[in-house]
């Protein structure tokens, strides 16, 4: 009998995962989970960029720039630092037609947003797209405020999350009227301006309490680009940028067009920027950055009085610009240097180069650089304090010194000669002999003492000025002999006063630091006149009064300086290029000396013929002190 076949066995078929319903409720529970995640990570990144904001809850605080004034010898105004800031002004004693006239043109639905304004920025969206550039922006007046006031320029996704931020936080603080207030108050105008009233003085020369509706129209007109609608520099571009602004505010609703075109007809009357006279800035930067020694750290308006003479200034400018001018180009010598010193070492005047306007850096007080044969002031000082005498003979013959041999200028020698004729024509084998006889670190030690600051490096070629150096220093040094061999400091600083009026320095004569024996000035004053004599290598700065000085040149005509002085002047003058390539074979009797000729000759008119300091060789007589007997018999 047949088996009978076993019957399949049904299984129930089980409901899994994958049916529709199912998959609709996992999506949801993962989109869930994923939103709650991605929200947790935005308020995340919210909360870290909040952790950045900056403090804005004195915004509406009156801020202060502290000003430096800087004043000449003679009480006139040199330069201003800092930043020009008027009274602090409430909207509501502001003309209307400021306020209309800003937000016609920055943000007309102001009054109606909550900071950001969604429909400005879809408008500006499509009128970008239709465009197919940027040709409107969609930042409020609050977001410029939290933007330009509180955070850096940066173009980053924190900035514009802290802009958005911060442009809420400030409609949750202050009111409407208090955020054009803050911002009024403290948006850059152009011309070193901050707030509108320092703006309304700068440019029209009354409060902005005062100001028309050309004048408001105008300085709204700014606030899109301060210096190209500068009503000072480019008045026309700032005129046409006015008239915009009065027709935003008929657009807007603010005016009618017959007083639109009233005003459009007469624009605002501004005052002339006053003529800059750049290149003492040279001089007033040098003071501002020596300023921290004389006040430290203050966040007060201070008045800076010098010593710079504006007459002596001119000349000085005058006398550099023009050699420049006739010489510069076929000399291959693109800049120069001056400073003028009293003969204690206060500054009188400072060049510190051909164009301050195109570059600042102030070659007189901040360039290092050799200082050719000028350095061999300090050779001949340490030789005569070691006892020789300006008669006194040494060889011109070549000389090897560590595998280096000097030359002479012309590759000529003269065999046997004085140091005073050595001198006079700047022989430098003579020299690097009397620096290896005197030692050269008596050489170094004698710049020292004399204020030579920068590294010198006791080599051969030492005598030779191949060591660094800055204009004001070695003229500094030089002014040491014209001062009878007392300690000199270049120093531009006579006195300084708080914006109050309230003393914090005045400068005193000091006790005199004597550095040189009477002896020792007498000698080299004798040197350094033979080099203005005939045949001397400064002969081309002589003038018709008493005078003396030191020529200098570096290697490869890179650099040439004349240092001298008379009995009221000591200047130093340095010609070169700034990449230190080689010039036309300009050498420091040339080029440096003419401008020095110029300057003295000019500054010298008018003044006694006086003669130099330590002429006659002689110590001064010192106090005779009287013994017990004398004092008691009244003898001297």
């Amino acid at each position: 009998m047949a088996k009978a076949k076993p019957r399949a066995s049904k299984k129930k078929a089980r409901k899994t995962p994958g049916t529709s319903r199912g998959l609709i409720r996992h999506a949801l529970r993962w989109t869930g989970f994923g939103a709650a995640i991605a929200a947790m990570g935005v308020l995340g990144l919210l909360g870290y960029y909040a952790s950045y904001l900056p403090d804005i809850s004195k915004a509406n605080a009156p801020q202060h720039q502290p000003m430096v004034t800087v004043l000449a010898d003679d009480g006139s105004t040199l330069a201003v630092y800092g930043d020009y800031t008027g009274k602090w002004l409430t909207v509501d004693k502001l003309p209307t037609s400021l306020t209309d006239a800003l937000i016609a043109t920055e943000d007309r639905r102001f009054r109606h947003h909550f900071g950001i304004d969604i429909i400005g920025i879809m408008r500006a969206a499509y009128d970008n797209i239709r465009a197919g550039h940027i040709v409107e922006g969609g930042s409020t007046i609050t977001q410029q405020l939290a933007k330009n006031l509180f955070l850096t320029p940066d173009r980053t996704l924190r900035r514009k999350v802290q802009e958005t931020m911060l442009a809420l936080w400030l409609e949750h603080k202050y009111t409407k009227n208090e955020i054009l207030t803050i911002y009024l108050n403290r948006v850059y105008f152009g011309a070193g301006t901050y707030g509108v009233d320092a703006a309304s003085e700068r440019y029209f020369g009354h409060s902005a309490i005062d100001l028309t509706l050309p004048e408001s129209a105008m300085l709204v007109g700014l606030l899109k680009a301060p210096s190209r609608y500068s009503p000072t520099s480019n008045p026309d571009l700032a005129e046409g940028r006015a008239r915009e602004v009065i027709q935003n505010m008929v657009e807007a609703g603010y005016l009618k067009p017959p007083a639109a075109a009233k005003a459009k007809a007469r624009m605002a009357s501004v005052i002339p920027a006053e003529p800059k006279g750049d290149q003492v800035r040279y001089f007033t930067d040098w003071v501002l950055s020596e300023l921290p020694d004389y006040t430290g750290a203050t966040d007060r308006d201070l008045v800076i009085h010098t010593s710079l003479d504006p007459h002596l200034q001119h000349l000085a400018e005058s006398a550099v610009r023009k050699a420049l001018d006739a010489s510069g180009k076929q000399s291959k010598a693109s800049q120069a240097a001056m400073v003028v010193t009293a003969p204690d070492g206060t500054v009188l005047a400072m060049v510190g180069g051909r164009d301050y306007a195109k570059s600042q850096y102030n070659r007189a007080t901040q360039a290092m650089r050799q200082p050719g044969s000028s350095f061999k002031l300090m050779v001949y000082l340490a030789a005569l304090e070691a006892g020789m005498t300006p008669d006194d003979k040494m060889r011109d013959s070549p000389i090897i010194l560590d595998g280096w041999q000097p030359q002479n200028y012309g590759g000529t020698y003269r065999g046997e000669v004085t140091l005073r004729e050595a001198f006079k024509k700047s022989i430098n084998t003579v020299a690097v002999k009397l620096g290896e006889r005197a030692n050269r670190q008596s050489v170094v030690a004698m710049a020292r003492r004399l204020g030579i600051e920068t590294p010198i490096t006791a080599r051969p070629s030492l005598a030779l000025g191949t060591s660094e150096v800055h204009l004001i220093d070695l003229t500094a040094a030089y002014a040491v002999i014209d001062n009878n061999g007392q300690q000199t400091t270049p120093h531009g600083i006579t006195e300084i006063r708080d914006g109050g009026g309230r003393l914090l320095y005045r400068s005193a004569k000091q006790d005199p630091v004597q550095l040189l024996s009477y002896k020792t000035v007498g000698e080299m004053t004798d040197l350094l006149s033979s080099v203005m004599t005939d045949g001397g290598t400064g002969h081309g700065a002589a003038l018709d009064r008493p005078c003396a000085g030191k020529t200098g040149t570096s290697q490869d005509f890179r650099d040439a300086w004349f240092i001298g002085f008379t009995a009221q002047y000591v200047a130093g003058v340095w010609v070169g290029n700034d990449d230190a390539s080689p010039m036309a074979r300009v050498t420091g009797g040339g080029l440096p000396a003419r401008i020095w000729h110029r300057f003295m000759a000019d500054a010298s008119n008018g003044l006694p013929v006086e003669p130099l300091p330590g002429a006659a060789y002689e110590e001064p007589e010192k106090p005779h002190k009287r013994n017990f007997f004398q004092r008691l018999l009244g003898l001297d």
